[in-house]
């Protein structure tokens, strides 16, 4: 590996301020609807000269959806969706990690969602490294996974009157993230 992936060897924890952890899927076979998760947490760490020995996990607040409409909001926390009262938290916690290319890595992991664990694989591309005015070391990484949502129990839909459902099964994961060194 690079120098530059040597230097970034650490235990980083997420900033939620400037990270996004969205989605999108298809409605009524016509459009996306985009939304995102408000309240998560995550650590990882980074080993630069070894990636497999890198790790991470994210925890995010099912109550958190925001589609900016809060009727769908509710329908999603709701037993037809994420079912949040008993299923209050999903989570990402990586089982390997695997260079793919430049500035690309592969993490494996098991997603839980609703109770129901899968394995996923993301695939993040590393963007940068910078040290912010306030003297912290960030890193930042860009990622995405394609799941199908009736994997994880999640299998509430609408027929549509011409032919079709209102929700489309595929879900894209869209991770933004921007995580500071620990000191």
């Amino acid at each position: 590996m690079s120098n530059e992936y040597a230097a970034l060897t650490g235990d980083y924890t997420l900033d939620a301020a400037h990270t996004r952890i969205g989605f999108s899927a298809r409605h009524a076979m016509v459009t996306k609807v985009r939304g995102a998760f408000d309240e998560f947490e995550g650590s990882f760490h980074i080993d630069g000269e070894n990636p497999a020995n890198s790790s991470g996990t994210v925890t995010i607040q099912a109550k958190s959806i925001n589609t900016r409409n809060g009727q769908r909001d509710e329908h999603l926390r709701s037993n037809d969706f994420l079912a949040m009262d008993e299923h209050p938290e999903i989570t990402f916690v990586s089982t390997a990690v695997k260079p793919s290319g430049d500035g690309e890595f592969v993490v494996s992991g098991d997603l839980t969602i609703r109770g129901v664990t899968k394995p996923v694989d993301v695939t993040f591309e590393y963007t940068g490294a910078a040290t912010d005015p306030f003297g912290n070391q960030r890193v930042g990484l860009e990622g995405s996974v394609v799941i199908n949502r009736k994997d994880f129990g999640v299998s509430w839909n609408a027929a549509l009157e011409g032919g079709g459902v209102l929700v489309s099964d595929k879900v894209t994961l869209e991770l933004e993230v921007s995580a500071i060194k620990n000191a």
